[in-house]
């Protein structure tokens, strides 16, 4: 079974709201997935033809507001980050969080396991001038450093014209007003991209950021205009993926997007969307209690067995 997985920062699922986007901005993308409801806490636990949605808790069992190192460090590791250093760490990792991640990495975990992995998000030119030095300095996301220590290509701008690759605003709207010369995709077509390109590997990886800058802002507007963007390219995704060879998994770190009326992270549990075989998603339920069992939620799924015979040691990690 190959698996592709989206990682949106900073989405949680928050109540029925007037401040939650996911309710006052028509998302019919995401409705159809879950049966008519919206991408919130309503919606958990909700088990269709076409998608599940579970819930996750992305406090680790420490105290305070989650940050988005150690979320995101849990995630590609696999292991709890946060209770790792005894507290949410925000912006990019630390030294300790480095080593933790150099060590336990998704893709090099995956890698040993003998399947081809990529991370199909695209770098500006400058950023391999860092590369080539070997990365200095701290500030650098969990994405980036799974995919070094992983020892995995990165792509550039050309790889995004030859159709390997995507930015990590979808549309390429953000390098268009840097002036480079790259084409304007709408979501769908961003979609229909990153299908084609995770068609190549057994798991593929996209990261995408801008619901977090949104959250902080708390611009009602802008965060809408995400939720947009996120309907369309999800629904997309999932309508193009063959069930009974590929699963969609959609997840995140912490909640921020779905409360307009602050700035900062939330408590809320965050989203874990499932589209794909209904064979392999019933049941994950049990499973998925928080941001750690992402890891072996993978890994069961990769071991799958496309034929429909589903592989017992996989389903029962």
């Amino acid at each position: 079974m190959r698996l592709l997985f989206i990682f949106i920062d900073g989405v949680g699922l928050g109540g029925q709201q007037a401040n939650n986007p996911f309710v006052y901005t028509e998302s019919p993308g995401l409705s159809k997935l879950l049966d008519g409801k919206a991408l919130t806490k309503r919606a958990v636990n909700h088990e269709g033809v076409a998608a599940s949605l579970l819930s996750l808790d992305a406090t680790l069992g420490v105290g305070g507001l989650p940050q988005s190192a150690t979320g995101q460090a849990t995630i590609f590791t696999g292991i709890n980050a946060a209770a790792h250093i005894g507290r949410h760490l925000r912006g990019f990792p630390n030294r300790e969080l480095r080593t933790v991640i150099a060590e336990k990495s998704l893709f090099k975990q995956l890698r040993r396991m003998g399947y081809r992995v990529a991370f199909a998000n695209a770098y500006r030119p400058p950023f391999f001038d860092l590369l080539r030095r070997g990365l200095p300095g701290n500030r650098y996301s969990c994405s980036t450093l799974i995919t070094y220590y992983g020892g995995l290509p990165f792509y550039s701008l050309e790889d995004i014209q030859a159709g390997r690759a995507l930015y990590m605003d979808i549309t390429n709207e953000v390098l268009q007003r840097m002036n480079f010369e790259v084409p304007l995709l709408t979501p769908e077509q961003g979609a229909r991209q990153l299908i084609n390109i995770s068609r190549n590997f057994d798991f593929c990886l996209f990261e995408y950021f801008l619901s977090d800058l949104a959250g902080h802002l708390a611009d009602p507007k802008e965060a809408g205009h995400i939720v947009e963007i996120l309907d369309q390219f999800i629904a997309t995704l999932a309508a193009q993926i063959d069930p009974q060879e590929e699963m969609l998994v959609v997840t995140s770190d912490h909640g921020n997007l779905e409360d307009v009326n602050r700035p900062d992270h939330t408590m809320n549990r965050v989203p874990l969307l499932l589209v794909g075989d209904l064979c392999l998603r019933r049941g994950q339920n049990e499973k998925a209690g928080d941001l750690t069992d992402i890891l072996p939620l993978i890994k069961a799924i990769l071991a799958a067995d496309v034929s429909g015979s589903r592989s017992t040691e996989g389903m029962n990690l």
